[in-house]
Parts: C-alpha cells; structure tokens; sequence
C-alpha cells in the first residue's frame, strides 16, 4: 500500500474530538499535524498493515506528514518478528521521532527474546544526539533490563547522561523511579549520593513517591531526600 491509500483510510478513522485533545498532550507537534485516530484503531490497523509484503514503501516514506502516520509506523515496526529487520527498521525511523508518544509507544515485540544483542543497540541509541534516539534507549533499559537482566552498571551510564532536554531528563527520572520499585536497595544509592542533576532527582523521587510498588516507609524516606533549591 503507498502513503496516499494509507492516508485516506487514517482520515477515514478521524475524530476531531481525540484530536483535540490529543494535540494538547503533545505540544511539539503542531495541531495541524494531527489527523484524530484513536490509538486501538491504530494499533488494529497496524497489525493489517504489518502482515502486507508491500508495506516497505510506505515505511520508506520518510518523514511522514502526520503524528498519526508516525504512530502507525511505530506500531508497523513492533511488529516486526525478525530481530536484525526489526532493529534496522527502528534505526531509520529513530531519527525522524519527534515527539514523546511515538517514541514511548515504539516498543517491538521481538526485543523481549534477544537482549544480548539488543543491550548493544541500546547503547549506540545512549549516545546519540538526538533527543527522542536518547529518550528511546533509556526506556529500552527501564523495559527490558530492570529484572532478570537487570545490571548495576546501566544505571552508571544513565545517571551520567547530562541533558538540557526536558524529554530526555523526564524519561531518566521515569527509568530511576521504575528501578526504584524494582531494585530498591540497589537503587537507592545512587539516590543518596545525589547521582543526578537536581531537577531530575527530585522527579525521580516524585515519581517513586507516586508509586504502588513500593512502601509508604521507603517512600518517607525518599521524600527526605529531596534537595531544596
């Protein structure tokens, strides 16, 4: 299917309604830019489209348009079952990324079954520059390796990351918070030694303090370790 067939079925799943107020939650994308579909929808749809040999031209056709053909493409590539396409295929799209949703939402299947070669891309992605390529590799580290994969030193490498980017800082808060459920006391060092900047600290302890996961007496003890400005 090219672009245009693609484009016509998404204007076809529009809500204004969605769209609007999908449009305030993401504000580095423009308005106009947003079409209105659903997110089942697109995930439906993508699925559809995944199974088809012809969808290569439409994931070639970067950079889309629309936020809602983005989403589509990141939905397309998770579903991709062959890990080596699948890491390619995330590598030309990466770049194009600009935006919170895509990024958080691209989450292939596949990586789940192949974390030793995946541990290796995580770490090119670390140290891009750009800011949705970076924010996508710490989220690959909170997903797939806070539990039995879990190593103390990816943690070094994500508290060292220095970054003016509010999407990138938020993301390294989220990922310190989700450890801190996981791995507490191997977390929490890093925690008290003030390992990252104030700003993302703080979140980082704001978002633990959030958390189901973790004890009202462990989450006291966070909250005084908050650093006032």
């Amino acid at each position: 299917m090219n672009l245009n067939e693609i484009r016509a079925e998404l204007f076809k799943m529009q809500d204004m309604d969605y769209r609007d107020f999908n449009s305030k939650l993401i504000p580095t994308v423009n308005k106009s830019l947003f079409i209105g579909v659903r997110t089942p929808e697109l995930r439906k749809y993508a699925k559809q489209l995944a199974k088809r040999e012809d969808i290569e031209e439409f994931l070639h056709s970067l950079p889309h348009k629309y936020f809602d053909e983005n989403q589509l493409h990141a939905f397309i590539v998770s579903e991709i079952k062959d890990f080596k396409s699948c890491v390619d295929k995330v590598n030309e799209f990466l770049p194009y990324v600009d935006n919170w949703a895509t990024c958080d939402q691209l989450s292939p299947k596949v990586f789940k079954k192949n974390h030793k070669e995946l541990i290796a891309y995580i770490k090119e992605w670390l140290e891009s520059d750009k800011v949705y390529t970076v924010r996508f590799g710490i989220g690959m580290l909170m997903e797939h390796f806070l539990d039995e994969d879990f190593d103390i030193s990816y943690l070094e490498t994500v508290s060292n990351i220095r970054s003016d980017e509010y999407y990138v800082n938020m993301m390294i808060a989220w990922y310190f918070a989700t450890a801190l459920a996981k791995q507490y006391e191997r977390i929490l060092p890093f925690i008290e030694k003030r390992s990252l900047e104030i700003w993302t600290h703080n979140k980082a302890i704001q978002k633990a303090v959030e958390s189901l996961r973790i004890s009202d007496e462990k989450k006291e003890y966070l909250k005084s370790l908050k650093i006032k400005k």
